[in-house]
Parts: C-alpha cells; sequence; structure tokens
C-alpha cells in the first residue's frame, strides 16, 4: 500500500508516520510540505510544495497511491474566520478533488474534531466549517472516506505536540497517563496512529467515528 500524508509536523502526523513506517504492507509513505522536514527513511519520500494544495505541477508523482491521510489541523481561536475556512474547507477539497481525480481508487482519511456540526447550521463556526467539510469529502467519489471526531490524544514514542501550551499540559498530566488511559474519550498517539491506518487498510462501515469508536476500534486492532 502507498499513502499521501498531510500534516505529517503535527502530532496527528507524527503518529500517523510511525505506525505506516513500522507496518509491513505499507511500501511508500509521500508526504506534502511546505518546508522540508529531518524525516529519513527509506520508505519516506516527501515534495516540499509552497502551496499545498496545489498539485497542478506534481501530478504525475502523485499517481497510483492507495490512501490520502489528512491530517492537517488548526484552531479557530488562532486565526481568522476567513482563514479558518480556507485552510479547513478551501485548501481540504482542493487537495480532495485532485487526488480522487488522480487515484480513482483511493481511501481519504480525514481528522476533524468532536463537534463537528453535520447539519452546517449551529452557532459555532468552527464546527459547521468542520461538518461542511466532512460532508463534502464524503460527496466525493472515493474508495472509502472516514472522518475521524477524537477528543484527548496522549503522545508516545517522540511524539510531540506544536503547541508549547499543550506540551506543558501534557507533561503536567503524564502521572495520571495510566488513568487516562482508561477513558473513553481519551486515545493514545499510537492508537490513532494504528486506526487511521487501519482505515486506509481496510476500511469500515462507519463514515464518521465519534471518540468511542475510535477508542474500541484501537483496543480491537491491539487485540
Amino acid at each position: 500500500m502507498k499513502v499521501i500524508l498531510y500534516g505529517v509536523t503535527g502530532m496527528m502526523g507524527q503518529s500517523a508516520l510511525r505506525e505506516s513506517l513500522r507496518d509491513p504492507e505499507v511500501e511508500q509513505i509521500l508526504a506534502i510540505v511546505r518546508k522540508p522536514t529531518t524525516n529519513q527513511h527509506v520508505k519516506y519520500q516527501e515534495i516540499v510544495l509552497p502551496d499545498i494544495s496545489d498539485l497542478s505541477s506534481i501530478q504525475e508523482k502523485v499517481m497510483g497511491y492507495d490512501a490520502c491521510l489528512y491530517l492537517i489541523g488548526v484552531s479557530s481561536a488562532d486565526v481568522s474566520e476567513a482563514d479558518y475556512i480556507h485552510i479547513t474547507y478551501e485548501m481540504t477539497i482542493k487537495v480532495a478533488s485532485q487526488l480522487i481525480r488522480l487515484n480513482p481508487d483511493m481511501k481519504m482519511i480525514y481528522i476533524t474534531g468532536m463537534g463537528a456540526d453535520s447539519t452546517e447550521q449551529g452557532k459555532k463556526m468552527w464546527a459547521r466549517i468542520e461538518g461542511k467539510t466532512e460532508n463534502a469529502l464524503l460527496r466525493l467519489p472515493f474508495k472509502g472516506a472516514y472522518m475521524l471526531r477524537p477528543l484527548v490524544i496522549l503522545p508516545m514514542h517522540g511524539v510531540r505536540s506544536k503547541v508549547t501550551l499543550h506540551r506543558i499540559l501534557y507533561n503536567v498530566l503524564k502521572p495520571l497517563n495510566p488513568l487516562l488511559k482508561r477513558m473513553k474519550s481519551v486515545i493514545t498517539s499510537e492508537q490513532l496512529g494504528q486506526v487511521i491506518l487501519h482505515l486506509a487498510k481496510t476500511g469500515t462501515t462507519k463514515e464518521v467515528l465519534e471518540k468511542e469508536q475510535i477508542k474500541e476500534m484501537a483496543l480491537s486492532i491491539q487485540r
């Protein structure tokens, strides 16, 4: 299996990359990035693009892939509404539309968030936009499209958040990790990476997975 990865420098992207590199069924991971990273592995490649949503210059290089792991996320508290719409909706759908045209049998795995509003009518701007993005992805003719809505993700195996405040919080809560791991709303970065990869390989009957369903799938994979 060959996968395209967006968001490789984020916590979720790091998690997916780690599990992809460890999985013998994954033969190639292609990361689309704005800036070069330090990642090195025989299965890993990356393409640097000023606009990571415009694949017109690399169409031949992104053909023949089985799944796209689209793990880019931004907090609505950190950007304007216009920027949030551009990053969350416009860029995502632009990438997805190009990839499905080039890879008709591709699966799409998208990380959204708990509270995403599928009706697109709620009061919270970010939830409406996430719901709109989910709905648009599900309308595209992917072989399978899966929306993940996790809540709390505990970093493991060197996975680190890009947000300083989050890193501090994770360190403070570290002694409570054994207890937190038992909660249905909490998933480790390792479990999340395994769920993402499982969906890319085999899919599931449910298109939108809430936090409890993600945890349930993670536990079933690890048995």
